[in-house]
């Protein structure tokens, strides 16, 4: 019997090739995320043709607790469980604190953390109910340190590794893990879209954006690519992971090693 991967934000950049990665793996796969009709389908039909499994999109916004609710019914009501449940869905706005609009943190706040708790507290019964399940939430290395102008990211993304270590303990005992996923910089249309708020911020140019401030960070001067990332997902989501609770693993060029 196939198994099950809900993954939010997953119609491009990290989401979508943790997608590809499930669905190279005959898994069945719940898209979600936003994108013009013929982008979504285009990413659901090539998931489709990586493996066995069925692969639908479901619309549901990530600012909007009901529609998450309904994302995790659909599926469980499509395919009769979820086994496994990637928080991935996030945005950006690079700024000031003084000058960070409200409406932007109130938004990064609700896509890049508290959706991943309404998406847990749907999906854990059900997983609980099978005495078995995955949760795996894409923090960042901004979930362990922290960069200026990103305050709303930060504090969102370090919240989710605190809501990671939570769960990991309550659900222990329960057959179900839950990790966190740290990558650094990945050259993902989110990244792309900061640089010239980023250049702006700090009188920089773009291209000073990514070698003196993004891949400063990263000793080994590169980006990481969105494979890496999926394939530590496919570990977490592993037989071979079952011991793996509570945790983060970082895919971040030795940034967080300074």
């Amino acid at each position: 019997m196939s198994r099950t991967a809900v993954i939010t934000g997953s119609t491009s950049g990290i989401g979508l090739a943790i997608a590809e990665a499930f669905a190279r793996d005959d898994a069945n796969v719940v898209l979600n995320g936003f994108g013009s009709a013929e982008e979504i389908e285009t990413a659901r039909r090539k998931c489709a043709d990586l493996g066995n499994g069925r692969v639908f999109h479901h619309p549901a916004d990530m600012t909007n607790p009901a529609e998450i609710a309904d994302l995790i019914e659909t599926a469980v009501r499509e395919f009769g469980s979820i086994d496994v449940l990637v928080n991935n869905a996030g945005i950006q706005h690079v700024e000031k604190i003084e000058d960070f609009p409200v409406d932007k943190w109130d938004q990064i706040i609700a896509i890049n953390l508290s959706s991943a708790f309404h998406t847990m507290r749907a999906a854990i019964p059900v997983m609980k109910a099978k005495r078995h399940g995955r949760i795996i939430n894409i923090a960042s290395a901004h979930g362990l340190v922290a960069s200026p102008f990103k305050s709303a990211y930060v504090a969102a993304k370090h919240g989710i590794m605190g809501l990671t270590k939570t769960a990991a303990l309550e659900l222990a005992e329960s057959g179900i893990t839950v990790n966190a996923i740290c990558p650094g910089y990945v050259l993902t249309p989110l990244v792309e879209k900061q640089i010239p708020d980023t250049a702006k911020a700090r009188g920089i140019s773009e291209a000073q954006v990514k070698s003196e401030v993004m891949l400063k960070s990263q000793p080994t001067r590169e980006f990481v690519t969105v494979d890496e990332v999926a394939a530590v997902a496919i570990f977490l989501a592993s037989d071979a992971a079952r011991q793996v609770t509570g945790s983060h693993i970082s895919i971040d060029g030795g940034w967080t090693a300074q």
